[in-house]
């Protein structure tokens, strides 16, 4: 049972994606009902076919809030103040992650700054502070599939975590939605048929409630109407329709609109995501929450490839950490059904190889799962993945070599890092920082099944550095006929620059007259080990308002004679590197040129967690921000602004140790942050050039 509540999960998580990209493109603005009716006509398939489909809030919400639960764990399960933390550490202020539209205006924005001011949750999201129309926008119910997933056939718990949650940004019936769709997505892991889902969320919102009253008048004409979603459509246009309903997205008509796509969709996840995007209005949030619901209730076998396959497992967020916005759906699957586990205090089976935090292990258990692999030549190669053969477990992700002629070759690769022109759509400001470095080991599994053409097979371990695009090769492997090849390599040396491939290159090594056709099944593929690389910025570039690899927080930064400056009016941070680095050696120059604060970052867990050491005024510092600045050490140390000065910084164990020119240091021991990514950045007011960075981390 614990296999296939994993693969519900996993359906779930996907239908969610699957239902935001589908939505996306013609949400509200120019998009009403009759334009998306007389423009795409009855909708079976995605309406726009993205090169990479770029971060959106009803993604970055679910995971990055349902993150509370590992920061601020409490017996309690997840607290208002605890999702409040989340919003503050993950959420890059006024820059992507969800829509910043002002004050009194954005409900979410709203929330964050009451939060940022000191107005504590779930205040910072009530009606008393916020007054009844922002608090009962759509947000309340568009961020919290998570919860649901984690509470499988627990409808209460889902609702109570979910509410709990919401309230940092709503109030009244925005926490009714809440706490109705977690409870849906909850109850479908055990329920038979959408009515009894609806049924199970309605049991956890007041009876009396508008949103009781919204769900009830659409059941109602639904048994009256049951094959007419148009005219029930109508009918909420006519007695729930926005013009009822003051602020910008009223979450009362998309509560309708959920509502009538589950009944109308009769079961079927592809029909009920098409007509909640049909349906106008809030389309990517609407198609999203009924994406889990049904991937819940109908698992993989009932999510269309046609939907799943552009997907290919990759998704992308816009949080404050550029290595947590790279996810992998099979492997951040896994990680929510663990923790559903532990809460129901379960134990995760030893079958789920679930990658340690900081590494990267691809298993290719999960039906389907592609784990984001592609290929450089479909002519030449397709990958999907396969029952047919493994090396551990059931599933592989095999490779179909077709007719490849002597000479001719193709990549099949991961991509650890996009820039900004493998994307079509920006709103969400996507910022990402490399998962894999100099220095890591790769290590993969491949089996070799011969039909023609081939004496002996073999393929070239390589990675791609990004933007000049520069092919690093490996020596070449043979592979021996139908048996299990191990192929490690060490990544190299990329002279500053990130990588954004690594995989294996297919050759042929037929006659002239023949051509090679067989079947490559690779396995196991892991990325792990410390990391021993230097950012160079003569080779990096400006995407996104940032300098690739940093997310930055505040500030204007630039590269400026291949360096990174930084001129700020106030706080501001760059973040880079793994996540979950440990013991890690981070050096660079530093050349202040105008203001008294001057750091190094280390074991930055986001923006409000971090160790961060350097100039200011006139001492060496070692500073511990943990929801607010607290002064570790002090040193007396007069630095000069225009003078370049090589700055180490250390984090070993408890000890924390900054060094200047090799020479004068000061250290501090604090417990609080025993791993994080590295970055920079000032306290105050000021401008500062930092150069090449080399970074030595322990995963």
């Amino acid at each position: 049972m614990v296999d296939l509540y994993l693969e519900k999960v996993y359906a779930g998580f996907l239908g969610m994606n699957i239902g935001i990209r589908l939505g996306a493109p013609v949400e509200s603005g120019v998009w009403t009902y009759d334009r998306i009716l007389s423009t795409y006509g009855d909708i079976r398939g995605y309406v726009k076919d993205y090169k990479k489909f770029a971060a959106d809030d009803d993604l970055n919400g679910p995971v990055f809030f349902l993150r509370a639960l590992r920061d601020d764990p409490s017996e309690e399960g997840v607290t208002p103040n605890a999702a409040a933390n989340a919003w503050l550490n993950y959420a890059r202020e006024g820059v992507g992650f969800f829509w910043w539209g002002g004050y009194g205006i954005s409900t979410e924005h709203t929330a964050y700054l009451n939060l940022k001011n000191g107005i504590p949750a779930p205040r910072s999201g009530s009606a008393a502070q916020n007054g009844q129309v922002m608090a009962e926008q759509i947000g309340g119910q568009i961020f919290i599939d998570t919860w649901g997933l984690i509470h499988p056939g627990d409808p209460k718990a889902a609702a109570d975590d979910g509410q709990a949650a919401a309230s940092v940004s709503h109030d009244g019936e925005g926490l009714n939605g809440a706490r109705f769709i977690a409870a849906c997505i909850a109850a479908a892991f055990t329920q038979k048929d959408i009515e009894s889902v609806i049924d199970a969320g309605m049991e956890q919102i007041r009876k009396d409630s508008l949103y009781a009253a919204v769900v009830n008048a659409v059941r109602e004409y639904y048994h009256e109407n049951p094959d007419n979603w148009r005219s029930c459509r109508q009918m909420l246009e006519d007695g729930w329709g926005y013009d009822k309903y003051p602020g910008v997205c009223h979450i009362i008509p998309n509560a309708g609109v959920c509502v009538l796509a589950m009944l109308y969709g009769k079961g079927d996840f592809a029909r009920t995501v098409e007509i909640a995007t049909m349906c106008s209005w809030d389309t990517d949030c609407n198609a999203g929450n009924v994406g889990t619901i049904l991937g819940v209730l109908n698992g993989l076998a009932g999510i269309p490839w046609h939907y799943r396959k552009p997907i290919n497992d990759s998704l992308i967020l816009s949080g404050i950490s550029g290595y947590l916005n790279i996810l992998d759906a099979p492997s951040y699957a896994k990680e929510i059904a663990s923790l559903g586990l532990e809460m129901r205090g379960e134990e995760v089976p030893k079958t789920w190889k679930c990658a340690k935090d900081g590494q990267i292990l691809f298993d290719f258990e999960l039906p389907g799962a592609t784990h984001g692999f592609e290929v450089s030549d479909p002519f030449y190669c397709r990958i999907e993945q396969t029952e047919k053969r493994a090396y551990s477990g059931k599933g592989s992700l095999g490779i179909l070599m077709d007719r490849m002629s002597r000479g001719k070759y193709c990549k099949v690769y991961y991509k650890p890092f996009y820039s900004r022109d493998a994307f079509s759509d920006e709103r969400y400001s996507p910022v990402l920082t490399p998962q894999v470095y100099s220095g890591q080991k790769v290590s993969m599994r491949l089996f070799m099944e011969r039909w023609d053409g081939w004496d002996t097979g073999a393929v070239i371990p390589y990675v791609r550095t990004a933007f000049d695009k520069k092919e690093l090769q490996g020596g070449q492997i043979k592979l021996l006929p139908d048996e299990w090849t191990e192929v490690c390599f060490t990544l190299p040396d990329t002279g500053g620059r990130l990588i954004d491939e690594v995989g294996i290159i297919v050759t042929s090594d037929a006659s002239v007259k023949s051509k090679t056709s067989g079947m490559i099944y690779l396995d196991d593929f892991m990325v792990d080990g410390d990391q021993d690389y230097t950012v160079d910025f003569a080779k990096q570039k400006k995407e996104f308002g940032t300098v690739t690899p940093f997310s930055v927080d505040h500030g204007a930064w630039e590269i400026v004679e291949d360096k990174l400056s930084l001129m700020c009016c106030g706080e501001a941070f760059a973040y880079a590197g793994n996540y979950y680095a440990k013991d890690c050696v981070v050096s660079t120059t530093v050349q202040p040129l105008n203001g008294e604060s001057h750091l190094l970052l280390v074991r930055a867990q986001g923006a409000m967690r971090f160790y961060a050491a350097g100039f200011e005024k006139d001492c060496l510092v070692i500073y511990k921000n943990n929801f607010g600045f607290e002064k570790l050490a002090e040193k007396k140390f007069n630095w000069e602004h225009g003078k370049e000065y090589v700055l180490s910084l250390q984090a070993q164990g408890n000890r924390i140790m900054l060094s200047v020119d090799g020479g004068e240091s000061v250290e501090a021991m604090d417990a609080d942050f025993g791993y994080g990514m590295f970055g920079c950045g000032c306290r105050s007011m000021g401008r500062v050039y930092f150069g090449e960075f080399t970074v030595h981390a322990k995963i």
